[in-house]
């Protein structure tokens, strides 16, 4: 061993940036999903605290944390083994995706995206043993016993309370495969999951993704969106697909949006000085889909085609390299999205805008 020499320092690599995930659900546009992910993962300069995410962006962060969780008990990389538990899941559904029936029929459809039209018979007639074939894939591959006592990063699945119609979050020991089914239950396809006597569907109707428990959790005020159902679209929806494409857009992405205007808000209440005690700076970033989704016919969401599957992939996959590129020297330090602008101004009653949305602008 070589003694160092005195006066010289030694060379460290700086400590990783922590960021938390909020991942949005979107059916199979979850592999674009899974795609920024795997960049992430082999990127040393960031590391993740915690992540929520809700139908596909739910499946997305267990598949993380299981990797994690994983590499934890065997001393190896937790970066690569999630990488790896991500890459073993998309293949099984791109399997789905390319049978021709059975299985495809009700595989295709389970990620949470509403499909252009849909069945007018109930779930509850034609599903009577309840058969989804996501349940059968989460219990073979996520151990979830070992998510339960993950320390870092936390993960927090979303899904809606029926009855009540408000978001309830799932985390630590009361993450369970049925959590995640919850997560990514629509209701015109598949029975409301029950869990201690509540029944859940999508949790994209209430909050898609949560942002409330990352801000909670603290550890750190920047979280990274990846965010896949677009805020515009061009051109005017005229046929059914189109229109009901659009829909599906307006509806999971409400909540984002209220979300993002709650932040924007604070934000503003506490550059003032205005702020209640105790309310912190949110850094918000995004990767974001945008345009680059938008040559994807409507079908391409329920129906995970290996093409399509690997197209997203390759499409996040490079979404995730130009946002480490143009904006990790922003976390710590601001936003690297204009929230008012791209979600609109909660402190005005305009709330449109003059440009394009931020990131999505320019395919980060």
């Amino acid at each position: 061993m070589t003694a160092r020499q005195p006066g010289r320092k030694s060379r460290r690599a700086p400590a990783p940036k922590r960021v938390h995930l909020a991942l949005q659900g979107g059916g199979a546009y979850g592999a674009f999903t899974w795609g920024a992910l795997d960049a992430l993962l082999q990127d040393p300069r960031v590391t993740f605290a915690g992540i929520s995410g809700t139908s596909a962006g739910a499946l997305n962060a267990v598949a993380v944390a299981h990797g994690w969780a994983c590499a934890e008990a065997d001393a190896a990389d937790p970066a690569e083994e999630a990488r790896v538990a991500l890459a073993h899941i998309w293949r099984r559904v791109m399997g789905w995706g390319a049978m021709g029936s059975g299985l495809s029929h009700l595989g295709r459809l389970m990620l949470g995206a509403l499909p252009s039209s849909w069945t007018r018979v109930s779930p509850y007639q034609v599903n009577a043993l309840d058969y989804n074939p996501l349940r059968e894939l989460l219990v073979e591959v996520i151990d979830f016993q070992r998510l339960a006592r993950l320390a870092s990063p936390r993960v927090f699945v979303t899904a809606t309370e029926v009855q009540t119609g408000r978001a309830e979050v799932f985390s630590g020991a009361r993450l369970s495969a049925e959590a995640v089914i919850a997560s990514s239950c629509l209701p015109q396809l598949f029975r409301a999951p029950e869990i201690n006597g509540k029944i859940y569907w999508d949790g994209g109707y209430a909050s898609n993704p949560a942002l409330g428990p990352l801000i909670e959790m603290g550890e750190t005020d920047d979280i990274l969106l990846i965010q896949i159902n677009p805020l515009r679209r061009q051109g005017k929806p005229i046929t059914s697909a189109a229109i009901a494409d659009r829909v599906n857009d307006l509806t999971f992405g409400a909540s984002l949006i209220a979300q993002m205007r709650t932040v924007a808000l604070v934000n503003d209440l506490i550059e003032r000085g205005a702020a209640p005690p105790g309310a912190r700076t949110i850094r918000m970033h995004r990767i974001g889909g945008g345009p680059t989704l938008d040559d994807l016919p409507p079908k391409a969401k329920t129906v995970p085609q290996p093409v399509t599957v690997e197209k997203l992939f390759d499409r996040g996959s490079a979404a995730a390299k130009r946002w480490l590129r143009r904006h990790l020297g922003s976390v710590g330090h601001k936003s690297s999205v204009n929230i008012a602008r791209d979600y609109g101004n909660p402190l005005q009653l305009d709330f449109g805008t003059s440009g394009p949305e931020g990131d999505d602008a320019d395919t980060d």
